[in-house]
């Protein structure tokens, strides 16, 4: 029995330095992905819970979060989809007017978001991780692991989705004027 317990206490010390390590970067992939605060801190969370209830921790941690996190995520915007369009047939959905202006740095950089936001909505899925996952600090086979591709190909893949993104930027009307 002390074995159990001495094994049960190894995976909650593991648990917590995983939660501090590993939250703040979950989130921070999240909430570029999303672009909802609110929704990526929900996922992390959830995820973290899914994590706990496993009771061990997976061989590729990082990986593990990403991937459970995305489905997560995928789920949530089809439960989310399917409420909205439930609500759009009972009542017409009226649009809340804009925010009040903020300050010229924070609106630049609101701008800055929504533009970048916006080329990366235009790639596909894939390109659209990988560029993220790599600039959260994901190692190649990191994300290798969380996208199901070979390692071999992640350096060719962002190399493709880096300039996919960049011609984007370019070609589209996404900077302010």
């Amino acid at each position: 029995m002390p074995t159990d317990r001495s094994s049960a206490d190894d995976f909650e010390a593991s648990f917590r330095t995983a939660f501090a390590t590993r939250f703040p970067e979950l989130y921070r992939y999240l909430d570029r992905l999303c672009g909802d605060a609110a929704l990526a801190s929900d996922v992390a969370q959830e995820t973290f819970v899914r994590l706990f209830g496993r009771g061990e921790m997976p061989d590729d941690l990082r990986a593990w979060l990403v991937s459970v996190a995305h489905n997560l995520l995928r789920d949530e915007y089809r439960r989310n989809d399917r409420q909205l369009r439930l609500l759009a047939s009972r009542v017409a959905v009226e649009r809340i007017g804009e925010a009040p202006p903020e300050a010229d740095a924070e609106l630049l950089r609101e701008e800055r978001r929504a533009a970048v936001r916006a080329v990366l909505d235009t790639l596909p899925e894939r390109d659209r991780r990988l560029l993220l996952l790599r600039h959260a600090g994901y190692s190649y086979r990191e994300i290798a692991e969380a996208l199901g591709i070979a390692a071999t190909s992640v350096g060719t893949l962002l190399a493709r989705a880096t300039a996919a993104f960049e011609r984007a930027l370019q070609g589209g009307d996404h900077a302010s004027s």
